[in-house]
């Protein structure tokens, strides 16, 4: 299996009780997978993993592997401080019939040298039979993953691919010079996916496809395959969205996207919190105004009509 595309940084629905919503999750993966996603990535940062309990993220896994039913690929979030716990983490999940990879993060708040990230990286490579994508995501751990270091670690076989969030492109150009062809570079940022596509990225691990996954997968399929001008159309046209998902700390604004169209409960583990009412307000005038909120009361996804007037 080749990973490339718009995969989603899946959202983690809850109830009002603060229990995960388990059938808004399934039903969530259903339609993500109906609308053309090419991959799902449960429980990272998007998916407020640090506040799951251990039983609760393993149950989540499973369910979202059963929904899937086998139709895309099911990269899950696994990240911890410590070489050990991130081992004795992924091997649980290799025991989940389904899964097909692990996103892992740099070691947080440990703040290791290069040596040490690489050592913690191949650790866990070498400590399972899954596929492994790294996830450089400094703004969060606190380290820097440069691309010397990984380059070294794409010489390791099930080291497949990293989701590169540094927002540097500079790096994530030389990360793109620096592998082999087989080791895949991801943006793990939607405003620079068409920046890192066009110097030689294999797709996106999206926040905003949880909310627009046919609009993003089109986007991404449309840049693999040379059609820059369709490409560009679409980002521009989503583009406000795309921002406005970060306008406070990820997954606030999308989840309340979410729960505007009707997908989830607008609901938190603390530390997360609802939006404000600014946002709220800027957030209702975006998918107001994408027809977001038209599909909802038709029951159906939105047709993007850029794709057809492009064509035209």
């Amino acid at each position: 299996m080749e990973l490339s595309g718009c995969g989603t940084a899946l959202v983690t629905p809850f109830l009002a009780n603060g229990d995960v919503d388990w059938h808004a999750l399934q039903s969530l993966v259903r339609w993500q997978i109906e609308n053309g996603i090419h991959f799902l990535v449960p429980t990272g940062s998007t998916g407020e993993a640090c506040a799951l309990l251990e039983e609760e993220w393993l149950r989540l896994v499973r369910l979202v592997v059963e929904a899937a039913e086998g139709r895309v690929p099911i990269f899950v979030g696994c990240s911890h401080n410590t070489s050990q716990q991130a081992i004795v983490r992924v091997k649980k999940l290799q025991a989940i019939p389904g899964v097909d990879g692990v996103l892992t993060a740099n070691p947080y708040y440990t703040k290791p040298t290069q040596e040490g990230q690489y050592q913690h990286f191949r650790a866990i490579a070498e400590n399972t039979h899954l596929q492994v994508l790294i996830y450089n995501i400094p703004s969060r751990t606190g380290i820097n993953l440069l691309p010397e270091t990984t380059a070294r670690l794409a010489e390791i076989p099930n080291m497949v691919g990293i989701k590169e969030s540094s927002g540097n492109l500079q790096q994530i150009t030389e990360v793109v010079h620096a592998v082999p062809d087989r080791f895949k570079v991801f943006a793990g940022d939607d405003n620079l996916a068409l920046p890192i596509l066009s110097v030689g990225g294999a797709g996106v691990i999206s926040v905003a496809a949880n909310a627009i996954p046919a609009q993003m997968t089109r986007m991404i399929d449309a840049a693999l395959a040379n059609d820059w001008t369709l490409a560009r159309m679409l980002y521009r046209k989503y583009y406000p969205l795309i921002i406005g998902n970060f306008i406070e700390p990820n997954p606030q604004p999308v989840k309340c996207v979410l729960a505007l169209m009707g997908r989830i409960q607008e609901q938190y583990r603390l530390p997360m919190m609802p939006v404000v009412p600014k946002t709220r307000a800027h957030l209702e005038r975006l998918v107001a105004e994408l027809g977001l909120l038209e599909a909802v009361s038709a029951g159906k996804q939105p047709m993007d009509n850029t794709a057809a007037s492009h064509r035209n």
